[in-house]
This record gives structure tokens, C-alpha cells and sequence, in this order.
């Protein structure tokens, strides 16, 4: 495939153990994958997030000073403007300035944003429009990113989106925030592990499992993360009125096992309020397969107008 290499647009989404990138075409094509070990601490992370684009510019042909930009989703608080993430501690990073590091390995703009908030820019490309719509992670933790008009919002702090610390149950379980009852102790994946506290590779399943043959504890705890995850479709509506939610993360390779249960859980909310009802919640949510590149396809669009592309690119990111 020949490539004008002066549109290549690279993608990274970096967590704590992997770094997934892609590179797109001008028009939106995926050109290039790449996955590899993050490392720890700050050396570690630049080196494998410039090894990532190196990688795949060279799949793509395109040089270093040819690329177009560079995007970088990584979790923690992020400034936007200077490119810089701090507080990253599954990354061993307190505070770390991605963007000009990159920027001067590379010789390439580099854009840096908080990985759920750049995966939602990603999600609202699915869409191609600009009704104001929340991309709703359902992973170790629970997190939102709400794209208005085409771009991120971030709010005053940077703290918009953050629905998994919003209290539902003042005498529930206590969450890492030092709150108890917070949405991510009812359907984050880590506040599930340790109440089920069985071990396991992936406890969520586990206790889908458990629940299926009838087990109380596991029924109580997956009617909690259907729970969980209506609470924080319906805060993201009523604050924010976005248009959808757009589910992803890592509990959506269950998502056969858990989308009906959230539906139900939204009707069952409704079915005695005509306002909830009106606002017809269990409409405004779609799950992403849990193979959508979302997440570093939505940081290589960063600086990008998500309005804008393709159908192709529409496609690729919605079903990889």
C-alpha cells in the first residue's frame, strides 16, 4: 500500500503492562499495529512509548519528521496543555513530561491526554457527529470521558467524567477514594475481586459464573455491577445530557453475559419514575467489542476534529 507519509497519524494506548499503537491513513485506514511491555518508572515508559512509534512508522514507511502527529492515552491526571501526566502509579510515574520528551526523540508533535478521556474522543468518532456523547470505562476501576461539540470536556479541573466516585450507597463497601458506597465499589472490576476474594484470573467472570449455578453471594454481586453501571449511565445523562453512553473496558469481553443485565437494570430504574422513563436510558447505551482499538485510535486523533472522518474510519474503529 503506498501511504502519503505525511498523513500518518500515530496512537498509543499505554497501560499499566502494554502498550497497543496503531498507525492511520490520511483516510482513516489502520496501516500498522504494534503491542509491546510498557516498563516501569519514567525512563522505561518514554523508551517504550517511542519504541512503539518508531515501530510503527516503520510499518508505515513514514520517517520520523514525516509523521503527522503522535497521540499518547495514559492513565492518570493529565495536563493537557503541557503535555504532562502525573500520579500514573501503576506506571511507576509521579510526574513526567510525555509530550516534549516525544516530541524531542521524534521530531513530531505529540499530544498527551488521560487514556479514558482519549478513548472516548475515539468512541465519538464511531459516530461521526457532534451530539454530546460519554465513552463509560467499566474496567479494574470506573471512569468517563463526554466529548461536547467534538472535543474532550475536562471541566475546571479535569475531573469531568469521573462517575465511578459518585456516591450511590452511603453504607456500602469502602472504595480506594476513602468514600464508601462510590459507584466503582458496585461494578469496578478490582472493588469486585476483593469482595469476592477468591483469587482467580478473572474474578468477574467467576462470579458470573457462581451466580449462574445459583450461588447468593456471587447474584448479590452481579446484580450489583448491573447496578453500578445503570447508576453511572443515569448520572452521566441527567449531568451531562449526552446523547449516548458508549460502554468499553475490559468487563465488556462479558459483555454477552452482562449487556442484558444493564438494560434490565435501566428499565427497572424507570419503571416507576415517568421522567426516568421519558429520558428512555436503556436506548442511549451501546457496548464496544471488547477487540475495538478505541483507546489508540482516539489518541492518535487527539488535535484532531472527531467530526470530520471517514466512514473507513468509522468502521475500522468500531469493529477493529
Amino acid at each position: 500500500m503506498s501511504v502519503p507519509v505525511e498523513g500518518v497519524r500515530i496512537g498509543l494506548d499505554v497501560g499499566g503492562t502494554k502498550i497497543a499503537g496503531v498507525a492511520l491513513a490520511p483516510d482513516g485506514e489502520i496501516i500498522a499495529r504494534t503491542r509491546r511491555a510498557t516498563g516501569w518508572g519514567a525512563v522505561a515508559v518514554i523508551r517504550g512509548i517511542a519504541e512503539a512509534a518508531q515501530d510503527l512508522a516503520a510499518q508505515a514507511g513514514a520517517a520520523a519528521g514525516q509523521i503527522r502527529s503522535i497521540g499518547v492515552g495514559i492513565p492518570g491526571l493529565v495536563d493537557a496543555d503541557a503535555g504532562r501526566v502525573l500520579h500514573a502509579v501503576n506506571l511507576g510515574v509521579e510526574s513526567l513530561d510525555v509530550g516534549p520528551q516525544v516530541r524531542a526523540l521524534l521530531n513530531a508533535p505529540c499530544h498527551v491526554e488521560n487514556d479514558v478521556k482519549a478513548a472516548a474522543l475515539g468512541a465519538a468518532a464511531l459516530h461521526g457527529d457532534r451530539e454530546p456523547m460519554a465513552y463509560l470505562n467499566i474496567g479494574t476501576g470506573v471512569a468517563a470521558g463526554i466529548v461536547i461539540d467534538g472535543r474532550i470536556w475536562r471541566g475546571a479541573r479535569g475531573t469531568a467524567g469521573e462517575v465511578g466516585h459518585l456516591v450511590v450507597d452511603p453504607g456500602g463497601r469502602l472504595c480506594g477514594c476513602g468514600q464508601r458506597g462510590c459507584i466503582e465499589t458496585l461494578c469496578g472490576g478490582g472493588a469486585i475481586a476483593r469482595a469476592w476474594a477468591r483469587g482467580g484470573a478473572f474474578p468477574v467472570r467467576d462470579v458470573l459464573d457462581a451466580a449462574d449455578a445459583g450461588e447468593e453471594a456471587a447474584i448479590a454481586l452481579r446484580d450489583d455491577l448491573a447496578r453500578g453501571v445503570s447508576a453511572a449511565v443515569r448520572a452521566l445523562v441527567l449531568s451531562v445530557d449526552v446523547e449516548r453512553v458508549v460502554i468499553g473496558g475490559g468487563l465488556t469481553a462479558l459483555a454477552d453475559r452482562i449487556e442484558p443485565r444493564i438494560r434490565q437494570a435501566l428499565r427497572d430504574d424507570a419503571a416507576e419514575s415517568p421522567f426516568l422513563l421519558s429520558l428512555g436510558l436503556d436506548e442511549r447505551i451501546e457496548l464496544l467489542p471488547a477487540s475495538s482499538p478505541v483507546s489508540a485510535i482516539g489518541a492518535a486523533l487527539l488535535g484532531a476534529d472527531v467530526a470530520q472522518h471517514t466512514p473507513l474510519e468509522k468502521e475500522i474503529i468500531a469493529h477493529g
